[in-house]
């Protein structure tokens, strides 16, 4: 068995963190709320006050949070995870970032005799839960040697593909098509509402077609519902879907798409939605007077 480190213990950290404890792994575990942690101190994980405490005790230490000025806090920081990880140590950043940064991690880390992987993932909460998420991943074919055993504790797709940031570039591919797909399934939800069908039993005739969706089949009912309770946050989907639109700019590329799906989201995100998930974007296309008339 493996001691690694888990540091950021959310929606989705901490079902994973689980699953790799219940493959007998041990864990330090470090959150900003000390209190998400508790289930898994409960579990027999213990709980380090810092990055750096939680890399000092590990062989692998595993980051997800939020963005990537907290990346680059819990990671390149005076109190992060590389001012502990010690020289030959693994470190598997699973946030969704952006590639340049996951390039300069890799750079930084190597420096100090410790591999790194990028390792987004895509499935949300319910990937997150049942250990089958998809996991892009990025970095050194030995890097990648090394966290593929590990990851395939976390999801049921893990892919190598390709060098540093590699794993961010599929994420902002998965992105732009998530989001298109959401815009997709929340405009066909507000249709059937307004044509009087029942949502419910559109969501099971379009399902099982051509038309049918990760989305339709696990949001779609929570969307007609009203059940907003996050398994993707509004305002990480906002953040994700800035950062695909920086990169194509960089590229050179229009993607109108992604260019309005950022547009409804940024909006839901300044109307106090952030929090919710992204089904709520069925919200934005009920009352498009005020979600749509925002500017970016």
């Amino acid at each position: 068995s493996k001691r690694v480190a888990w540091i950021g213990v959310g929606v989705m950290g901490r079902h994973m963190c689980g699953h790799l404890m219940s493959a007998g792994h041990e864990a330090a575990v470090f959150s900003r709320t000390a209190a998400k942690c508790a289930p898994l101190v409960e579990r027999g994980a213990t709980l380090a006050s810092s990055p750096r405490e939680a890399a000092e005790q590990a062989d692998v230490v595993f980051t997800m949070v939020g963005a990537p000025s907290d990346v680059e806090e819990v990671i390149l920081g005076p109190a992060g995870v590389l001012a502990g990880l010690k020289p030959g140590g693994l470190l598997i950043d699973m946030t969704t970032s952006t590639p340049a940064l996951a390039q300069t991690v890799a750079a930084w880390a190597a420096v100090q005799g410790v591999a790194a992987v990028d390792a987004p993932v895509s499935g949300g909460d319910v990937g997150a839960q049942a250990a089958s998420l998809s996991i892009m991943c990025g970095g050194t074919d030995e890097a990648m040697a090394r966290a593929a055993p590990l990851l395939r504790y976390l999801g049921k797709s893990v892919r190598h593909m390709g060098g540093p940031g590699a794993g961010q570039h599929t994420k902002m591919c998965n992105q732009i098509l998530a989001c298109n797909n959401m815009v997709g399934m929340a405009e066909s939800l507000v249709y059937a509402k307004r044509a009087g069908l029942d949502p419910h039993a559109v969501i099971a005739a379009i399902g099982s077609g051509a038309a049918g969706s990760w989305a339709i089949h696990n949001l779609g009912p929570r969307a007609v519902n009203g059940d907003f309770a996050p398994g993707f946050m509004i305002e990480h989907m906002a953040k994700d879907l800035g950062i695909a639109l920086d990169e194509a700019d960089r590229m050179s590329l229009v993607l109108p798409g992604l260019g309005l799906a950022r547009r409804l989201y940024s909006s839901l995100l300044k109307h106090g939605h952030g929090r919710d998930g992204t089904q709520a974007l069925v919200l934005a296309l009920e009352d498009t007077a005020k979600y749509l008339n925002d500017d970016p």
